[in-house]
């Protein structure tokens, strides 16, 4: 799967996170996921959710509005972000575009 991919009431993304990091950021990663960085540890769900938060933030939309489809445990996930797909694929192509 590419780092995202459209869907019928939103976008599907791949994450690959590392938590305990200094703050929380999502940026570009490889083509094929974004990266997150998180400052919650991997325990009882606390990156999980700072990860909704973070992405929910990036793309501007409702953390209602982020849920986590596979990877629960893993360090790659993957999430699905519903709403306007057109818009939610051009605000993940922005990310890429600002990367350094």
């Amino acid at each position: 799967m590419p780092a995202w991919a459209l869907r019928p009431d939103g976008i599907a993304i791949a994450v690959r996170v590392t938590p305990r990091s200094s703050r929380d950021i999502l940026a570009a990663g490889t083509d094929d996921h974004f990266a997150a960085r998180l400052a919650a540890p991997p325990v009882e769900g606390a990156a999980n959710a700072a990860l909704i938060a973070v992405v929910a933030k990036a793309f501007g939309v409702p953390k209602r509005a982020v849920t986590l489809i596979a990877g629960e445990t893993a360090r790659l996930k993957r999430l699905q972000i519903s709403g306007d797909a057109a818009l939610l694929a051009k605000i993940a192509a922005s990310l890429y575009e600002a990367a350094p």
